[in-house]
């Protein structure tokens, strides 16, 4: 009886929801169970895929072994693809999972024990929604195109090359990275006329590191393009004065080895955890790039500007978890940080070549969730929601250029609440 009145309750507030616009999505906390912070582990990207999304299967890279490309704890690396059709039978989209970061050995033995650190785990069928997306009225630049997320595995966005024996560990991001991306070339997409390489939260800054890389697979003929989707991370100030992403980005690279896979036209004058920011590499990527961000990144509220531990007191408990809470000058504080992003991309956005859809909401990851890239009331800027600016870029209709006004305005966002 209890569980019926709980399902009945729960109705009843969704249609309260639809009927007076209130838009926004309940998640677990990024932090473990426990409470007690694990690696930097999940973004939000999932959300309830439509009943009728198209389930794609498990396929293990061929000759990973051979190139020493495994993920943490030694098992082989995998993706799932659905082959284009009709017009898009020669065009790719190679899109990156996310799921955070570990820093040090206790969180990279715990993350091996999931599916971000074995293929083990991984689940053998996944559903394709948003910008991978068979259906046109869902996805309708890219739903016939070829469609591929690779697997994340090995905790430092597909960049690092390194091991630890005594915890059995293995740091090899760039190898899946390079192993995955060449048995795909084996598969046809060497003959590619039209490649878009993207990715979400961890593979959102992975699809920023390797994109020349990627570029630089096709001839020139070939259109080439990438998508950073809430890859966005900034350098930033948290509440307590700290610098808590940059201390923990700073373990990332350290312990996996990633220095040699950062671009030279930074580490040449940065040093390596500063190079692991995008706000440092994306004015020297040649090539064509289109950043996707909310302008107060759920995630990085949660886990850069207001972690447990730059907030010993608790202030920013509520406010972290539900910005309908936040006090006034708290706010004030977070329309800091979007004035700080945007002053990032200034220089980036002054490239023709590249594209911005940057809105006021408080999300994670808006392309590959169903709702937030292309449905009938997804957010939009202007009038434009994130499939239709993306596709105008990615085929030159348009140039977009997309920021939003600041918080409160949008009204059109999916806001991200935590319990």
């Amino acid at each position: 009886m209890k569980r019926l009145i709980g399902f009945w309750a729960t109705i009843f507030v969704w249609i309260l929801l639809r009927k007076y616009g209130v838009k926004s999505f309940e998640f677990d906390d990024f932090l473990g169970n426990n409470g007690t912070n694990v690696s930097y582990m999940d973004g939000v990207s999932d959300a309830v895929p439509p009943p009728d999304a198209l389930m794609v299967g498990l396929t293990f890279v061929q000759g990973a072994a051979a190139k020493g490309a495994v993920c943490l704890d030694g098992t082989f690396p995998a993706y799932h693809m659905h082959r284009g059709f009709g017009t898009g039978a020669n065009s790719w989209v190679i899109n990156l999972e996310g799921g955070g970061w570990c820093n040090n050995i206790r969180t990279c033995v715990y993350r091996k024990k999931t599916r971000r650190g074995s293929s083990n785990y991984f689940e053998k069928q996944i559903p394709f929604t948003g910008i991978l997306s068979n259906k046109a009225h869902e996805n309708p630049d890219f739903f016939n195109w070829n469609r591929v997320k690779i697997r994340y595995c090995d905790g430092a966005s597909f960049s690092g090359d390194s091991e630890n024996k005594a915890a059995g560990l293995q740091f090899r991001g760039q190898r899946i990275w390079v192993a995955a991306i060449e048995d795909l070339m084996s598969k046809g997409m060497r003959n590619a006329n039209q490649a878009l390489l993207s990715g979400c939260s961890a593979g959102g800054l992975a699809s920023i590191l390797h994109c020349d890389e990627f570029r630089n697979l096709f001839p020139g003929r070939t259109k080439v393009k990438c998508l950073s989707d809430a890859g966005l991370f900034m350098d930033a100030t948290d509440v307590s004065g700290g610098h808590s992403l940059r201390d923990f980005y700073s373990g990332v690279v350290s312990l996996q080895g990633v220095k040699p896979s950062l671009p030279r036209t930074c580490t040449n004058h940065l040093d390596p955890t500063s190079c692991f920011f995008p706000q440092n590499l994306i004015a020297n990527i040649k090539t064509p790039l289109f950043i996707l961000n909310a302008a107060y990144d759920a995630w990085q509220v949660q886990e850069s500007l207001a972690p447990p531990r730059a907030d010993p007191k608790g202030t920013w408990v509520k406010c972290r978890k539900n910005h309908q809470l936040c006090s006034a000058s708290q706010i004030q504080f977070l329309q800091g940080f979007r004035n700080y992003m945007l002053n990032s991309v200034k220089g980036f956005a002054s490239s023709r070549q590249n594209g911005l859809f940057i809105n006021s909401c408080f999300a994670h990851c808006q392309s590959e969730r169903q709702d937030t890239w292309f449905a009938s009331n997804s957010p939009k800027i202007g009038n434009k929601a994130v499939a239709v600016a993306v596709g105008d870029w990615y085929f030159d209709r348009a140039s977009i250029k997309d920021i939003d006004c600041a918080y409160p305005c949008d009204r059109t966002c999916h806001h991200i609440v935590f319990r």
